[in-house]
């Protein structure tokens, strides 16, 4: 790979937030200037399900060579960003306490295909947190249990169930955010556990994901001294190259949590927090807010980082492989099977049936 293809596929590497209904013109821009990896949706962004799937048809439209992922937070509770006419779900805890697998795969088919006929290709789900701490203010009823193995089990059906219809599932937030006491939307968490304790709780559900074959993981933004006592994980190579990449063996696609949330942007602007994340480890990462000079200043960081030698390009060329690897396992055309008609998924009755069998568990 040479600088000039640096600097034509740098955006490959970015997921970006954008505003409004409509695919703006800054992030076409941004498109035919860099590629872009994907994009992701959020509640400014939904206006109705045929709204939602033609702006997915915009975005996809976006693609060179690459399809783009076409992303969303589709959990269910607190973190659902397609509301009504789309089924709202129950929160992911209700899975844990049903302790039925068959429903937990029966809610995520459903999701997958709700979410394919609107033309999203991503869902960051399943939550593979331990809810371990019950004053955790971000995780709380978004975990599947409160012990590592349920989570694990309950992880394992959602994600076979979601990529078994197509949809990339992404499991998050790694290495762990279950016990922590603080949100890193707002600050730095610290998780001051042992390599022991990682092992035996935090790590189980993610190696389940890794068996499983998840197509991607969520970095967290969390200190873990006993690993490494400076970097949050999503800026930490000893977390994600090491631990995940080499000692759990994952070989698909790492993804960094939004990294305008202020565990990172209190410390680090988006350029610098870019470059660190992919040197670290990280394959691609997200840039949700709809500042599309951020996002152009945060690539050509990446490009300065290579020509000057800072950002090895094998990195870039691993990460660019990975991506090309996961998505022609979920987004090649030929294998694609025709997207559901919304009037027959959305909000249909036996979808309404699901939610209300798992809201019993409420």
């Amino acid at each position: 790979m040479s600088l000039r293809d640096v600097r034509r596929t740098a955006g490959q590497l970015v997921i970006a937030g954008f505003d409004g209904v409509d695919l703006p013109a800054e992030t076409r821009a941004v498109a035919r200037e860099f590629d872009l990896g994907g994009v992701i949706y959020f509640a400014r962004n939904v206006e109705s399900p045929e709204q939602v799937a033609e702006l997915s048809r915009q975005s996809a439209a976006l693609a060179r060579e690459v399809p783009l992922w076409i992303s969303v937070d589709q959990e269910g509770g607190r973190v659902a960003r397609l509301k009504r006419p789309f089924t709202e779900w129950p929160p992911m805890a209700t899975l844990g306490r049903s302790g039925d697998e068959a429903l937990t795969a029966r809610f995520a088919r459903a999701l997958a295909r709700e979410l394919r006929a609107v033309g999203v290709n991503l869902d960051y789900a399943p939550v593979l947190d331990v809810h371990t701490n019950p004053t955790n203010p971000v995780i709380g009823d978004r975990a599947l249990a409160e012990n590592a193995a349920d989570v694990a089990r309950f992880g394992r059906v959602i994600i076979e169930a979601l990529q078994g219809e197509g949809i990339a599932a992404c499991g998050k937030h790694f290495p762990g955010h279950g016990d922590t006491s603080t949100d890193s939307h707002h600050e730095l968490p610290v998780l001051d556990h042992g390599p022991d304790r990682f092992q035996a709780v935090e790590l189980v559900p993610f190696k389940a994901a890794v068996a499983a074959d998840v197509a991607c993981i969520m970095t967290a933004h969390v200190l873990v001294p006993s690993y490494d006592e400076e970097r949050p994980a999503t800026l930490s190579r000893r977390l994600v190259h090491e631990m995940l990449k080499q000692e759990l063996g994952y070989g698909g696609l790492v993804i960094s949590d939004d990294l305008a949330m202020k565990a990172v942007s209190a410390r680090w602007d988006a350029g610098n927090a870019m470059v660190a994340a992919l040197a670290a480890g990280c394959d691609a990462v997200l840039l949700c807010d709809p500042k599309p000079d951020e996002q152009v200043a945060a690539i050509e960081a990446v490009i300065h980082a290579v020509e000057n030698g800072d950002l090895p390009m094998s990195r870039i060329e691993d990460a660019l492989a990975r991506q090309a690897r996961v998505k022609e396992r979920f987004l090649d055309p030929r294998r694609a099977s025709p997207a559901p008609r919304l009037s027959d998924v959305l909000g249909s009755a036996e979808h309404a049936a699901i939610a209300e069998e798992m809201a019993a568990f409420r």
